[in-house]
């Protein structure tokens, strides 16, 4: 798939446009905070295997997995302890009291109780003791809670996931506590007791292998259960990987359902199931779903984030919107602060147009980024998961997986089976701090309907414009020689961008970007991340709304859009094309986002006004049946130039 040649039709299929037949979601960027891209320095390390699980207990972080060896610097000495130890988060400093003995890997933590730590994993025995693959440890002395009761008779368990007094326990197992429950059940967290009233078995494995669930995740009102992994049946009904259960009052399987998962991506052999991690968004409205699977898209979302809508139902449901990284494993989630991070051995994000290498508007993210819950594009986080040029002996920069990213009290804990990240040493495991990070407040156009619009008329020279929405005050001739050989412009809060051709670039033309607050336009300097590979001297008017760049292109009868992430100024990958109806686009020359109306010029040198509302999938997006025309052309000024911009100032 190649930018702008795709139908929309297919895009609708693939990336969760809605049809014609349904009401859109277009989710509105929010402030978020980013946690340091510097790993802490005092973190231990690990060797062998993988770092899988966190939880903290206090000042306590415990940290499970299949690794067998600790050390607490780079330069000191190894100690065997395997499966599961604890530090003290301030310090580093590695436990000598929590010294539990295991017998398999753990694959999961939680947090109990009452100051109790629940384990699970693939073990048999713990502390000498037969426990099979699930436990609740003292987090002081890691002794074995001998009251709480809870057990995997028939099978390991991968995830748990807590919400108030109940424990959601997932995994590869046929019973727990003695009773039938295949893939997933219910436990009182506090005594380990089953809860009777849990009955949902995910079953039917895919391929003719055994069904399991891998992933799992409760939204923060308690009301909504997202579960993954190999199974093809919930409760009887179709359910291919993913499913959704109403936990609010007896647990029931909801009436959600994607095919997305169903069709294979590689080969079915080497990735039994593609559904890696799943998380809710903080307000449970969302979820996100990280996958691998290689080669099978667009009929499937392999290797791919996508986003969810909570409150959909019915079938053949498709994601909000998707973010591919060029057939690479996306293998961890994690949801924190209005930022999405994921980590797996990806080398790009924002790449659906190559595989195995990048392709035009891939971003580079080498085995963990950050990306926005809005719009699913990268923000400008990058820590790389590389080492360093002395790293010690023995020690890997790359792995295959980041099997964890957990958000703890103070910073985002990421557990891997390789040694590098942030270009230092951190031997499976290791925590970006929130100290240090920072926040940013997404932009947008300005809200108000009464400014100026700014026409570019020559060289160097716009005419500055009243306007308050509806009509046109007397223009006044501005010179702004910064603004030179400007295409189409978008106002994105306290700066504009513009096209503009410029030879000897890769594409022969280039956004740049300016301050602007009604005074002089500043020096401009060129925008990053796209333009290698993106021609905007095409454009004929373009505005920014929520995390999108709408736009119309020469040629093209049609209002598109690109997904644009302001913190970084990534330009989306993919562009999409709005449902409209009495609007001739390819006529439209510079547009301008109004108090919810789309403000357009023409080559009739008429300037007109048509209500916009992306989310009106079902009565389409812009109705320019219902358009006015705010001024035709005069002999002194004709809006026939992309070149249009609103200002407040």
């Amino acid at each position: 798939m190649r930018a702008g040649t795709v139908a929309f039709a297919i895009l609708a299929a693939v990336l969760g446009v809605p049809t014609t037949a349904s009401a859109a979601v277009v989710p509105v960027p929010e402030t978020a905070t980013l946690v340091s891209a510097n790993p802490a320095d005092v973190t231990p390390h690990a060797r062998d295997g993988e770092t899988r699980a966190f939880a903290q207990v206090g000042n306590t972080v415990f940290v499970g997995g299949s690794f067998t060896q600790l050390r607490q610097t780079a330069g000191s000495a190894w100690v065997t302890q395997r499966y599961l130890f604890a530090y003290d988060r301030l310090t580093g400093t590695m436990s000598t009291t929590f010294l539990p003995v295991l017998d398999g890997a753990v694959n999961t933590l939680v947090a109990g109780p009452g100051g109790t730590l629940i384990v699970g994993g693939t073990f048999k025995n713990v502390n000498g003791v037969s426990r099979k693959n699930l436990v609740a440890l003292d987090p002081a002395t890691g002794a074995i809670i001998d009251s709480w009761v809870g057990r995997s008779d028939g099978g390991a368990i991968r995830d748990l996931a807590l919400h108030g007094n109940w424990l959601y326990v997932a995994g590869a197992f046929n019973w727990l506590n003695g009773t039938a429950h295949v893939g997933l059940g219910r436990l009182n967290a506090t005594t380990g007791a089953i809860d009777p009233s849990f009955v949902v078995d995910a079953t039917v494995g895919r391929h003719g292998t055994t069904s399991y669930v891998w992933t799992l995740d409760v939204a923060p009102d308690g009301d909504t259960l997202v579960v993954g992994g190999n199974f093809t049946l919930v409760n009887g009904l179709a359910r291919n990987q993913i499913a959704l259960v109403d936990v609010s009052a007896t647990p029931t399987l909801l009436d959600w359902s994607t095919e997305k998962y169903t069709s294979p991506c590689a080969s079915p052999t080497t990735f039994v199931h593609y559904v890696q991690d799943v998380k809710f968004g903080e307000d449970g409205s969302w979820f996100v779903v990280g996958s691998n699977g290689g080669g099978g898209w667009p009929t499937a979302y392999c290797d791919v984030l996508v986003r969810f809508e909570t409150a959909a139902r019915g079938s053949g449901l498709v994601a909000t919107w998707a973010d591919f990284t060029g057939n690479d494993t996306i293998t961890s989630v994690e949801v924190a602060d209005n930022v999405i991070y994921l980590g797996g051995h990806f080398r790009w994000m924002n790449n659906p147009n190559a595989s195995d290498n990048a392709g035009p508007g891939a971003v580079d993210r080498l085995g963990i980024a950050a990306v926005t819950p809005a719009t699913g594009m990268p923000v400008n986080w990058n820590p790389r998961r590389s080492g360093s040029a002395s790293m010690p002996s023995g020690t890997s920069s790359w792995g295959s997986a980041v099997p964890v990213l957990w958000r703890g009290s103070d910073g985002l804990y990421f557990g891997h089976n390789s040694d590098g990240m942030g270009e230092e040493y951190h031997g499976r495991l290791g925590m970006f701090p929130l100290a240090g990070g920072r926040t940013f407040t997404p932009k947008n156009p300005p809200s108000a309907t009464t400014g100026n619009l700014y026409l570019n008329t020559g060289p160097g020279t716009v005419a500055k414009v009243p306007f308050d929405g509806a009509t046109l005050g007397a223009a006044t001739t501005v010179s702004q020689p910064a603004y030179t050989a400007a295409g189409a412009t978008w106002r994105v809060d306290d700066r504009i961008y513009w096209s503009h051709t410029v030879a000897g670039t890769p594409t022969g033309s280039r956004i740049d970007v300016s301050l602007f607050n009604g005074g002089a336009i500043g020096s401009s300097w060129e925008a990053s991340g796209y333009n290698d590979w993106y021609n905007p001297a095409v454009l004929t008017g373009a505005f920014f709304l929520d995390g999108r760049l709408y736009y119309t292109r020469t040629g093209a009868n049609n209002l598109y859009y690109r997904y644009f992430e302001i913190d970084g100024n990534y330009l989306g990958a993919t562009e999409f094309a709005l449902p409209t109806t009495g609007v001739t686009w390819s006529a439209v020359r510079g547009m301008a986002w109004v108090g919810g109306r789309i403000v357009y010029g023409g080559t009739d040198g008429a300037l007109r006004s048509a209500p916009f509302d992306p989310t009106a999938a079902s009565s389409m997006a812009v109705d320019g049946t219902t358009a006015t025309v705010i001024s035709t052309a005069t002999p002194e000024l004709s809006w026939s130039t992309p070149s249009t911009f609103f200002s407040v100032q």
